[in-house]
């Protein structure tokens, strides 16, 4: 055995990487200093001994704000029922103020065919317009569509600025039971036409609520009507059996143009209206229709329409007067609404405006849940001050404690209503805020003279 050997293997293990370093050093070090080649109007190169300096911005001092929280952290949960309202509150708002932005700036593109003034717009931009709006319920565009377009556009009467405030509150709520129900969301549109968002609005004939049932209608659908409550100004119940209603049109037609107008004559007429025409669409039975559901469908057009493209006409909105954000309580104990206002400090008619079902503001929860609509902002207050408020019953409702007089009172449904004249009322004035004739006033109460009307007088007024 050779004695160098294993001293050769040591020599040839560590000096040939070094080697082959050595060599790959000045190659690497003349790649370093070669220069590149620029392109054409191409900035100066760097110097490769360019000292770069590097500035960092100070750290801003967040002792004076507090920092946001993050994640699993425990600090909301920790703020009091009125400040976790208040924060739940704004979230809602500005999440409804955004979604409302996002659709119109999203889906409904600003054009440049037109100016502000309808006058001036060419019917094939209302046409495209109109066909934007890509639907199952189709929005064709002829003279009648736009005789409605200009009625809802036009700014000079803000009945299309008041609505759309309105919306902000009714739209969320009818889409989302649209949306649950299987049916167009365009539909939301109809009680436009019907109530003009108006939950409170009776018509001559007795329809009431936001999407105007007979009273026949809303019980057929699941409506509760009687003396304490009348479900079909609930705007979320009465949206519900619209739904079920239209379901039912669209089922029996299979055209949501002639399922529209049913909503307003009934399937009775349509159908009698395509027996005489012979046609199978709206317009092809339009000649055969009742006068009113002539322009029923092109009203739900133009209102569409309208609602869609408003800001192209130089409308905005108009406040809503209701509270954007809100919340349900379920009560499972009668309860009268001074109750609620007057423990927690809130104005009544907030809690009226919020639930007109309960006619006599007394919810009859004795033998089922009712739901109470609250203000977000005193939604935790109520939870926190739920047996403060039941304390008051027998404050409020001495004759509704016993539950035989509250199931003898939702039993009947009471024939007259009673108004308290007040200073500056007069017959006709009252008779149009009650939809009724004065002749019929005047017949209930035995009046003879119309003038002679007196301050703090009863006056029995028919229910329509």
């Amino acid at each position: 055995m050779n004695p160098y050997l294993p001293i050769k293997r040591i020599v040839l293990r560590y000096a040939l990487p070094l080697v082959l370093l050595l060599t790959c050093v000045p190659e690497a070090s003349a790649a370093r200093k070669r220069p590149r080649k620029q392109a054409k109007n191409a900035p100066e190169a760097v110097a490769p001994d360019t000292v770069y300096i590097i500035k960092y911005l100070p750290i801003a001092d967040t002792t004076s704000r507090p920092r946001r929280a993050e994640f699993g952290d425990r600090g909301y949960t920790e703020y009091s029922p009125e400040v976790r309202d208040s924060l739940l509150s704004g979230w809602h708002r500005r999440n409804i103020a955004a979604s409302y932005d996002d659709f119109f700036a999203r889906y409904v593109r600003e054009d440049t065919l037109a100016h502000a003034s309808s006058d001036a717009t060419p019917d094939s931009v209302y046409a495209q317009r109109l066909q934007r709006l890509v639907s199952p319920v189709r929005l064709p565009y002829n003279p009648i569509v736009r005789d409605y377009i200009a009625r809802y556009t036009d700014s000079r009467y803000g009945t299309i600025s008041r609505i759309l405030g309105l919306s902000q509150y009714y739209f969320p709520l009818i889409e989302e039971e649209l949306v649950k129900a299987g049916l167009p969301v365009e539909l939301r549109a109809l009680p436009i036409i019907e109530s003009a968002l108006n939950p409170s609005a009776v018509s001559r004939m007795g329809a009431a609520g936001l999407w105007q049932f007979m009273p026949a209608t809303g019980k057929l659908y699941g409506l509760e009507v009687n003396s304490l409550i009348d479900e079909r100004y609930d705007p979320v119940l009465a949206t519900r059996a619209a739904c079920r209603y239209l379901k039912d049109m669209y089922a029996l037609f299979g055209d949501w143009m002639l399922a529209i107008a049913s909503y307003n004559c009934g399937p009775g007429n349509v159908n009698k209206a395509i027996a005489r025409s012979g046609g199978k669409t709206f317009w092809e039975i339009y000649d055969y229709l009742p006068r009113e559901t002539r322009g029923y469908v092109p009203a739900f057009i133009g209102a569409s329409y309208a609602y869609a493209y408003h800001r192209q006409h130089g409308i905005e909105f108009t406040p809503a007067p209701l509270p954007l954000a809100v919340d349900t309580i379920h009560v499972a104990k009668l309860m009268h609404l001074e109750q609620v206002a007057s423990t927690l400090e809130l104005p009544i008619e907030v809690l009226r405006q919020l639930n007109p079902q309960y006619r006599l503001d007394i919810i009859p929860a004795t033998d089922k849940r009712y739901t109470l609509v609250l203000p977000q902002q005193y939604a935790c207050r109520y939870i926190a001050c739920e047996e403060e408020i039941h304390r008051k019953d027998s404050l409020y409702l001495k004759e509704y404690i016993n539950p035989v007089n509250v199931a003898q009172k939702r039993a009947v449904t009471s024939t007259y209503l009673t108004h308290t004249v007040k200073r500056g009322d007069t017959l006709g004035s009252i008779a149009r805020k009650y939809r009724v004739s004065q002749q019929t006033i005047m017949r209930d109460n035995r009046i003879r003279n119309a003038n002679r009307l007196s301050v703090g007088q009863k006056l029995r007024i028919r229910r329509r």
